[in-house]
């Protein structure tokens, strides 16, 4: 290998791990060197770009960006940050245009905005994701230890942690895939994917084209589904300890679940490492078998985009990196119009002559 070929591939693994990113409602955020940028498909098509300017908590605090420390804080700022980038996306694109036609508001709708005004979308996305928090703890944690302690007798209560992951892991996927299923969340899906195949030509060293992009792979091992799924199999070890060492606890509901919720931060900083390992380390056997469920279950939580969408992706990774971008890009139909627009007032004669000749 010679001296170039070796300075190439340092600068590709440099390139790893330096990028994040998350699916918005028509359009991506992504956090790279030069800070956050999200980038939106317009209701009139045209993609606006925007630079957010956040700190990360481990550049205001170094100690909050140690091994193990860094996970659960990470998860955390991306919940925030995340929350906080897709209730913008969603005032701009899928509200977009209400108050112009009132007509095609429910009453519900109207009386919620003449009261709520600007203030609505704030109160909906707070309790949206107070219910969220609340299905996901009731439906991921409550029904998977209650249904198990319901179902296996005693007898096999060493293998409660074991049925409980594996009853999560069957929810998780279910939810997901009918989940799935819904237009409008079928569409992020397809966000997310061009978030990963985006991530990936850059990561790939290649020039960031629609054509570059749409041939690389929508899965990603860094992505949060995998992360998700090395929780649950970190909670299924750690779980299945605690009732190794205390075989009492298991048969009791309230223990298990109050397990479960306290392990949270330890999970986080095992699997956050995980993950951040996994990406640098692609080839190892043990990575790719741990990172395989994953891997499937992406295959779910992302689909195929097209080249709109690949575009958008693009700008917002563009933005990240420091890379020249544009802050808006016309729709193409806007384009063509305003080219078609200033073809006739070039030639009005022309103009004339073509209705002359309708008319004969």
């Amino acid at each position: 290998m010679t001296e170039e070929q070796k300075e190439e591939q340092k600068e590709e693994k440099a390139k790893i791990g330096t990028v994040g990113g998350e699916a918005l409602m028509e359009g991506i955020m992504m956090r790279g060197p030069k800070g956050a940028a999200m980038s939106l498909r317009l209701p009139d098509g045209s993609i606006e770009t925007t630079i957010k300017k956040t700190k990360t908590p481990a550049e205001k605090h170094k100690i909050l960006g140690w091994p193990l420390i860094r996970g659960p804080v990470s998860f955390v700022y991306s919940m925030v940050f995340g929350y906080k980038c897709m209730m913008e996306s969603a005032e701009k694109t899928a509200l977009d245009g209400l108050d112009d036609d009132p007509e095609q508001m429910s009453r519900l709708d109207r009386w919620l905005m003449e009261k709520l005004g600007d203030k609505m979308m704030m109160i909906v996305g707070i309790l949206g994701t107070v219910l969220g928090v609340a299905l996901a703890l009731g439906l991921f944690i409550w029904v998977p230890t209650v249904l198990t302690r319901w179902l296996v007798p005693e007898s096999l209560a060493r293998f409660y942690a074991l049925i409980s992951g594996l009853m999560r892991v069957a929810l998780f996927v279910g939810y997901m895939f009918f989940m799935s299923l819904i237009k409008d969340i079928r569409r992020v899906f397809q966000y997310h994917g061009a978030e990963h195949k985006s991530i990936f030509c850059y990561e790939n060293g290649l020039p960031l084209t629609v054509e570059n992009v749409k041939a690389q792979s929508r899965l990603h091992p860094r992505c949060g589904t995998s992360f998700l799924f090395v929780m649950i199999l970190l909670s299924i070890v750690l779980t299945s300890a605690v009732n190794a060492i205390w075989p009492g606890l298991a048969t009791i509901n309230w223990v298990q679940i109050t397990i479960k919720v306290l392990q949270f931060p330890l999970i986080m900083a095992f699997g956050y490492e995980f993950i951040r390992f996994a990406g640098r380390h692609l080839k190892n056997p043990f990575v790719r078998a741990v990172s395989t469920p994953g891997l499937l279950m992406q295959r779910i939580t992302t689909k195929e985009p097209d080249d709109e969408i690949i575009e958008v992706g693009i700008e917002a990774l563009k933005a990240a990196l420091g890379m020249p971008y544009q802050a808006r890009i016309p729709s193409k139909n806007a384009a063509a119009e305003e080219s078609e627009e200033e073809s006739h007032d070039d030639d009005p004669a022309g103009d004339s002559e073509g209705a002359e000749a309708i008319t004969q």
